[in-house]
This record gives C-alpha cells, sequence and structure tokens, in this order.
C-alpha cells in the first residue's frame, strides 16, 4: 500500500473566531444532526494537525451576511501575524459597500492567497455580476477562489453543477478550486477540468465512508486528473474521525503517484504561484 507524503499540505480548514465557531457547531447540530467531534478553537486546530503531520495549512473562513467580513479579515491579519507557516482564503461579501477596497488590501498580504465563497450559505450565485470586479482582481494579482458550490450536504438555488458553469463561461480561465469534488455532482465538476486550466478540486468530505467519491468516479478517473486535485480536510467540522477519511482515499487502490501529488505536490505549486517566495 502507497504512504502519505511526510510534509501534507491541507487545502481545506476551517478558522473562524472562538464565539463564530460555537455558532457554527451549533447550527450543525441543529439543521444537519451533526455532531463535529472535534470541537477545537483555532490554535489548538493548527497544533492538532501539525500534530498528525501537515506542515502546511490553508485555512478559510466566509461571511454569512453584510458586515461581517470585515471583522473576519481583521482577525485573519492577526492569526497570520502570530503563526507561520498559514495560508488564508479570506470572507468577501457582495452586500459590503467597501468589499473591493477590503480585498485590494487583504490581497497584499503574502499569505493572503484568495477568497472562500460559500454559495449556499452566503446565498448569491457564482455569475452574480457584483462579484465579477472581485474575480477580476483575483485574476490580476495571480490569487486564487475556493467555491462551495455544489449541492452536498444541501442545496439551494445558488448551487450546483448548472450555475457554476454559467459562471466559467465568463471566466473560462478563472483559478478557483472547487470544494467537495462538486458533490454530489461529482462526475460533472470533474469533466470541467479538461476546458478549464485554472481549476482544482478539494478532497474535503468527500472520501468518508458515507460519500466515498472513489465509489462514483472510478479509479481511472481520480489517477487521469491527480494534478489537479489537492487534500482538503474540512477539519476540525467534522462528525467522524478525520483519520477515516485518508484511510478511504489510500485503500481504495490510489498510487503512490496520486497521494504524493494530492496531499502535497499541487498544494505546493497552487500556494508558490499565488505567494512566491
Amino acid at each position: 500500500m502507497p504512504d502519505l507524503p511526510t510534509r501534507i499540505i491541507d487545502f481545506h480548514v476551517h478558522l473562524f473566531p472562538d464565539r463564530m465557531f460555537d455558532a457554527i457547531w451549533a447550527s450543525f447540530a441543529r439543521e444537519y444532526g451533526w455532531d463535529v467531534r472535534y470541537r477545537l478553537y483555532y490554535r489548538a486546530c493548527i497544533e492538532h494537525l501539525r500534530a498528525r503531520g501537515v506542515e502546511t495549512i490553508v485555512y478559510s473562513n466566509y461571511a454569512h451576511r453584510r458586515g461581517i467580513a470585515a471583522g473576519l479579515n481583521e482577525w485573519n491579519l492577526r492569526v497570520l501575524e502570530e503563526t507561520p507557516g498559514l495560508y488564508c482564503l479570506a470572507a468577501y461579501h457582495p452586500d459590503d459597500d467597501d468589499g473591493i477596497d477590503m480585498a485590494r488590501r487583504l490581497l497584499e498580504h503574502p499569505r493572503v492567497i484568495g477568497f472562500k465563497l460559500q454559495l449556499m450559505v452566503q446565498r448569491f450565485h457564482p455569475y452574480d455580476r457584483r462579484m465579477y470586479p472581485l474575480y477580476e482582481m483575483v485574476m490580476e494579482k495571480g490569487k486564487r477562489l475556493l467555491f462551495h458550490a455544489g449541492t452536498a450536504p444541501v442545496s439551494n438555488e445558488f448551487v450546483g453543477l448548472a450555475e457554476f458553469r454559467k459562471l466559467l463561461r465568463d471566466f473560462p480561465e478563472l483559478p478557483a478550486t472547487v470544494a467537495h469534488m462538486g458533490s454530489l455532482e461529482y462526475g460533472g465538476f470533474l469533466d470541467l477540468l479538461e476546458a478549464h486550466p485554472g481549476l482544482y478540486l478539494d478532497t474535503a468530505f468527500s472520501f468518508c465512508p458515507q460519500f466515498n467519491t472513489a465509489d462514483h468516479l472510478g479509479l481511472e478517473a481520480l489517477e487521469r486528473y491527480r494534478d489537479r486535485i489537492v487534500y482538503g480536510s474540512d477539519f476540525p467540522n467534522l462528525p467522524y474521525e478525520r483519520e477515516t477519511e485518508i484511510a478511504t482515499l489510500v485503500g481504495c487502490g490510489v498510487s503512490q503517484g496520486f497521494l504524493d501529488a494530492v496531499f502535497h505536490g499541487n498544494g505546493r505549486r497552487l500556494i508558490g504561484a499565488c505567494a512566491p517566495g
């Protein structure tokens, strides 16, 4: 059986201020019946992952409504200041009047590598014209976007493959990662990789036994696109042990080359492009 790289890059970690974490965990329990296993605040999250071989953490947070992003991003800058080896996909909301000016300032920070957009929670379409200045700025600065664009765990009118395709018509070279392998439309999002060179997928929450994407896509497809997939854990917001998902992915028969690319090489390449030096 192949081995994980000794230096893992986790491209999908969530860090929030403590009170926001409390609110999110309560919401998960109320709305989805999820008992989050790792109720760890941000410093403990970082320590937990680093003790388990995660050398580099790319974390994100998102503004669920107007007026939240500015405070979150001030917090992000403090966290980056106190923690080396950490990279951030910052918060943005199109309803904020000063959003573009804030984004421009944030992108000057060498370890802010872009923005996280949680379309289901934030409730806007990926092709919302208010977002186009942000997309253009991200491309100009050589940064990236992380989208929750898929239909899992629940869906609404703002997510799904058809909605995301509309965005790519206007921005075919958008430097973006689609979280969760595009769950539940795995195959359709994987097919987008062929025509859109800036697009990647992340593994977060996609290889746990309940949602093993390998069962839907097959080993051949995973290997074919192994240079366009990055590992993400979704830590700490997991109802199962973090290692369970890794064991499922390793155990489905992927090659050593797949693990080397997904758990380290691809993430290092993306970070290097967004934060050279």
